[in-house]
C-alpha cells in the first residue's frame, strides 16, 4: 500500500491487513498519547497524519496542513515520518537503536521500520512531544526566512 484514498484514520486502518493494522494502530497510540495539545490528526497525502490545521496556520508553502508527524504502512515497511530536526533528539533516537544492536532506517525524516519491536517507543514518544505547535511553527518560519 502506498497511497491510501481514505478520508479517515479510521477507515484506512480499516483498509490494513490485520497484522499491519495491529501495528500502525499500536503506534498510532503512542503519537496520541504523546503529541501536545494543538495538532490535529487527519488524512493526508494519503497517510495518518498529525498535523497543525490550516485554521491556525494558513501559510504554509503548499496551501496544506503543517504536518508535524506521518504514519503509513507502505508495501514492504512502515513508514514514521517525524518531522521533528532537533539533533539532540536524533542522537538520542540513533543511541536507542546501536544500543538495541538494531540498524538505523532512516532518510531526511523517514524512518522505516519492518516490526513494531524495531522501534524504540519512548523515544519516539519523546520525539513527538518535543515541540507544541507555536515551537513547531516557529521552527518552521525560521527555516522559510520568516521568522
Amino acid at each position: 500500500m502506498a497511497s491510501s484514498k481514505a478520508k479517515t484514520v479510521a477507515a484506512y486502518l480499516k483498509e490494513l491487513p490485520a497484522e499491519r493494522r495491529a501495528v500502525i494502530s499500536a503506534v498510532r497510540g503512542v503519537i496520541l498519547k504523546n503529541l501536545p495539545k494543538g495538532y490535529e490528526e487527519a488524512m493526508e497525502w494519503g497517510v495518518a497524519s498529525y498535523q497543525i490545521p490550516l485554521s491556525r496556520y494558513p501559510h504554509t508553502h503548499n496551501g496544506r496542513p503543517l504536518m508535524y508527524v506521518a504514519l503509513a504502512a507502505q508495501k514492504n515497511y512502515y513508514a514514521l515520518y517525524l518531522m521533528c530536526d532537533d539533533p539532540k533528539l536524533q542522537t538520542e533516537l540513533k543511541a536507542a537503536y546501536a544500543k538495541a544492536g538494531r540498524k538505523l532506517n532512516m532518510g531526511k525524516s523517514c524512518l522505516r521500520f519492518q516490526r513494531l519491536e524495531d522501534l524504540p517507543l519512548p523515544v519516539i514518544g519523546k520525539i513527538i512531544r518535543a515541540a507544541t505547535p507555536a515551537a513547531y511553527i516557529r521552527r518552521y518560519e525560521s527555516t522559510r526566512g520568516k521568522a
